[in-house]
């Protein structure tokens, strides 16, 4: 037959397995007539037996270079409770038995696999073949392994993340910080920007560590397709317009996707107060500017003190005064000057064209 009933201890089989560079050594058991080792697996089936007192194993090759050929357990006794059988069973195939008959009797053709079951495959294909010739099924699987989808400085061990969920560190397999499909999905990840990130990275036989930032550069691809812009203010600073008129509000319509005109605009209101980013203005008179020997960092081409920018889609501005934070003297507040004559992109003739471009929102508004 092509199995045996073994009794040796598992110190013993460990023993008798062999080395790397050495061959193991047959079982004193291996050879009993196929009626005595039915018998045995029946009685083992049955219960007669405490857990770890014998084993079924192939019969294959204990000098085979493969070590998982090395006669491997196929059935061993372990009295616990399944989540589908209950206690109905008290012996258990191993994976590497079961997995081959599963795939063939749910006609499975092609079974994709990790590299760590690469070494595992000639047994697979042992048991695949056996139960083809004996007519239990119709068809052989196919095992083919591939590299895992490693993402750098993330942990996609199963075992590993269930102790956050079981421990209660996030509220579920779908908490947003989560590396599961559903985790993602709640952090904002489309399902396209997913389907585009596997399509990149293929199916490679080497094992590598992927960027994360490739996965959110296809969020960004699929998501700059269809998503709507707005303005957003991260970190505001204050800037006062002298020579607009009072309370009065002004209307701009603004695509609400610069690509895709289809998609329509949206009203963006401007008074005499707005908000910009901190980051849009260098301050060459306060700690920033001292520190870089009051200059501007190159290729700097936003706002600048007694210098002129952009608002997007609105007016060009002029930064006049810098109001200083007493104790910091960090700048809380800039006092500008609009030019009417740039309104919406405009260019007067015989002018400038000003280069740089800032977002801003509304103060009252926040628009």
């Amino acid at each position: 037959g092509d199995a045996f009933v073994d009794e040796l201890t598992p110190e013993e089989m460990r023993e008798y397995r062999g080395t790397l560079t050495e061959p193991g050594k047959e079982s004193p058991h291996r050879d009993r007539p196929a009626s005595e080792n039915l018998d045995l697996f029946e009685r083992m089936r049955d219960g007669e037996f405490d857990d770890g007192t014998c084993v079924l194993r192939a019969r294959i090759d204990m000098a085979s270079a493969n070590l998982n050929m090395r006669d491997p357990v196929l059935y061993r006794i372990k009295r616990a409770t399944h989540q589908a059988t209950g206690d109905e069973w008290c012996i258990y195939p191993m994976y590497d038995f079961s997995h081959p008959i599963a795939d063939a009797t749910e006609g499975i053709t092609h079974s994709l696999c990790t590299l760590e079951f690469e070494d595992h495959r000639p047994l697979y294909d042992w048991v695949a073949e056996r139960i083809l010739r004996a007519g239990l099924v119709e068809a052989m699987p196919r095992q083919i392994e591939f590299s895992r989808l490693n993402l750098k400085y993330t942990v996609l061990s199963k075992r590993k993340l269930i102790q956050l969920v079981e421990n209660s560190h996030v509220t579920g397999w779908d908490d947003p910080r989560m590396p599961t499909l559903s985790g993602i999905r709640r952090r904002g990840f489309p399902p396209a920007a997913i389907r585009l990130f596997c399509e990149r990275m293929g199916i490679s036989k080497t094992d590598s560590n992927i960027d994360f930032g490739i996965l959110e550069d296809c969020a960004r691809e699929v998501l700059d397709e269809d998503s709507p812009r707005a303005f957003a203010i991260l970190d505001p600073l204050k800037v006062t317009i002298t020579n607009w008129d009072g309370s009065s509000m002004e209307d701009f319509e603004v695509p609400l996707h610069p690509k895709r005109p289809e998609l329509g605009n949206r009203k963006v209101p401007f008074g005499k107060q707005v908000y910009i980013e901190r980051s849009d203005f260098f301050d060459l008179e306060g700690p920033e500017g001292e520190a870089n020997e009051n200059r501007p960092p190159r290729g700097f081409k936003r706002l600048l003190p007694n210098q002129k920018v952009r608002l997007k889609y609105a007016y060009v501005i002029q930064c006049d005064e810098v109001v200083r934070d007493e104790t910091t003297n960090e700048p809380v507040e800039l006092v500008c000057t609009v030019f009417p004559e740039t309104r919406a992109g405009v260019t007067p003739e015989g002018e400038t064209r000003v280069k740089g471009i800032i977002q801003w929102v509304e103060a009252t508004t926040g628009a």
